[in-house]
């Protein structure tokens, strides 16, 4: 089973909460709202998807670029995997 379709639920409620996002930004600027507002705006939406973005990629990595632990310990392609899911967490922060 894919990790996308294991995580569909809570998955599919972040893209609802970024359609949400999306929406109010398009109603500030149907309402001529400032740009201050409409910036701050469009960066949470950003955020919210680059939290989605960081989401899928770990999983994937998780999934599908990593072999499994084996007899406990961890392999140096996993703990490289847990590196690269470190940063970019931090980057798309």
């Amino acid at each position: 089973m894919a990790h996308t379709t294991k995580d569909k639920t809570k998955l599919l409620s972040r893209v609802r909460r970024i359609r949400g996002q999306v929406e109010a930004i398009e109603r500030a600027l149907d309402k001529e709202a400032d740009c201050s507002s409409v910036l701050q705006l469009m960066a949470a939406c950003r955020g919210a998807l680059n939290g989605l973005m960081a989401e899928v990629m770990e999983g994937h990595i998780r999934f599908h670029v990593l072999t499994p632990v084996r007899n406990g310990k961890k392999s140096p392609q996993a703990a490289a995997a847990e590196e690269l899911i470190d940063v970019v967490h931090a980057y798309l922060k």
